[in-house]
């Protein structure tokens, strides 16, 4: 099967012969909760799959993509279901939804974690900390482990802990083929060395092995400014953050104040500029790591505390619900000149709605000292992964906060490097995803020749075959 055929409406599908190899749910457009079942984290997408199969096991997860190849059905894994773009679905395709797959077990003794392919990171979080552990993840704990970790993998443990990819040890993958493989950098190098960071190309993964790290309370939250007072801010978190101990980081962010706890109320529905924190060293040093920071501007707010990394972790989880309307666009920088902080910090002015917001996420420390050719991520050279997103309750205001995140990426991407994080990309088309990977792309496109030369794994940021 190729991702050009032809494919049959689902009501010629003939399910018998799934449904006595499937243990899992097998969901059709004329069952009452199909659409539940296909709802995207992104309302702004809508999409209608002929057939979802939400899978128990691998025996479940191959069977499922036998049925499609047979039946030319195109394919998309749904793992967390996170993804910005809709990928996680696909019109008159067959979805193969991992999310009863959610098993997450820890070796406390190894300070390793295997988790299943439709865990969240939430149930990372949950699991890890009874050990005093954690694994780099993101910022939101409702995000996918598998989309996050096949993208890279960003977020607060970035600087002192790699991203999530150089946290993979090893991972159990559906091939195009069929077949069941564990890829790791002693079996199916090639492949392991794909799967960090070029997404869903290559195969369906069913689990993945991680490095914990001993991170168990953390000190962390929001230092806020003036939108006023925003370049000045900038300016000077770019050269502190960059000097900054590893230990800690913390995204920039051009934002409107949330009207409810923990801010106060006289800070409500502002728009503001502010640094959310997360430091991972030592306690005794939090007091000297955070005094430069209380002391700069005065901040209008400085919520910095101690708490449980997995407290930060969710603590934006209610504001970024699924189902809202959603629009982003992401660039890699290199340190920002002065005519790049002024025109961000006006798209900052500009933000749409209370949701949308602009965030600088600095890739650095350890991160930066990962070869670029090590994994398929090929921006280990930014200073920063930026994403710039739209993001509103109310349907009607999809086409304003498109028109705002475009605008926004079209001011911005002259000053960028090129590419973006591909969690951070809608459906942009090939040369932006050769953009993302550089000088990475030809052997990720062998790779892709090895593995899945049919393309049968198309619905993703996507990777051709050579």
């Amino acid at each position: 099967m190729t991702s050009t055929e032809q494919r049959p409406p689902s009501s010629t599908l003939d399910l018998s012969a799934l449904q006595t190899t499937v243990r899992g749910e097998l969901i059709r457009p004329t069952d009452t909760h199909y659409d539940e079942a296909r709802a995207l984290f992104n309302g702004m997408i809508d999409k209608h799959p002929a057939l979802i199969v939400r899978c128990t096991d691998v025996a479940d997860v191959m069977s499922a993509l036998r049925f499609a190849q047979e039946n030319s059905l195109r394919v998309a894994v749904r793992g967390g279901g996170h993804n910005g773009g809709g990928l996680a679905s696909v019109d008159d395709g067959l979805v193969i939804d991992l999310s009863l797959m959610n098993g997450v077990r820890v070796e406390p003794e190894k300070r390793t974690v295997r988790v299943e392919g439709g865990a969240l990171w939430g149930g990372v979080d949950h699991a890890t900390h009874a050990f005093g552990l954690a694994v780099p993840s993101g910022i939101i704990s409702t995000t996918g482990v598998g989309g996050l970790t096949l993208g890279g993998g960003l977020g607060y443990l970035t600087r002192k802990h790699g991203f999530t990819i150089d946290n993979l040890l090893e991972a159990d993958v559906v091939l195009a083929d069929g077949r069941l493989v564990t890829a790791s950098e002693q079996v199916h190098p090639d492949l392991f060395w794909a799967l960090r960071g070029g997404g869903g190309n290559f195969g369906i993964v069913t689990s993945f092995l991680f490095q914990a790290q001993p991170v168990a309370t953390v000190v962390g939250g929001p230092t806020l400014w003036p939108l006023d007072q925003a370049p000045q801010v900038l300016r000077w978190f770019q050269d502190f953050i960059q000097n900054a101990p590893d230990g800690l980081s913390g995204f920039f962010a051009l934002l409107t104040v949330p009207p409810g706890p923990p801010f106060p109320e006289a800070l409500h529905l502002q728009k503001m500029c502010g640094v959310v924190w997360c430091y991972s060293g030592p306690q005794e040093r939090a007091d000297e790591v955070f005094q430069p920071i209380a002391a700069f501007g005065p901040p209008a707010l400085h919520g910095v505390q101690s708490m449980p990394f997995p407290a930060l972790q969710s603590a934006f989880d209610g504001l970024y619900a699924k189902g809202l309307q959603q629009y982003w666009r992401g660039d890699f920088f290199r340190n920002l000149d002065d005519v790049a902080i002024e025109a961000l910090c006006r798209q900052g002015q500009a933000l749409p709605t209370m949701h949308s917001t602009i965030h600088l996420y600095p890739v650095g420390g350890a991160a930066h000292r990962v070869r670029g050719d090590a994994t398929a991520w090929s921006y280990r050279d930014a200073d920063f992964a930026a994403v710039y997103y739209g993001v509103d309750p109310n349907p009607a205001s999809a086409g304003l906060i498109k028109d705002w995140t475009v605008s926004t990426y079209d001011v911005m991407h002259a000053h960028s490097m090129g590419g973006a994080y591909v969690n951070f990309m809608m459906d942009e088309g090939q040369e932006r995803v050769r953009a993302t990977y550089r000088d990475n792309y030809e052997r990720l496109s062998r790779v892709k020749t090895s593995y899945d030369p049919q393309n049968v794994f198309s619905v993703n940021q996507n990777i051709q075959a050579g």
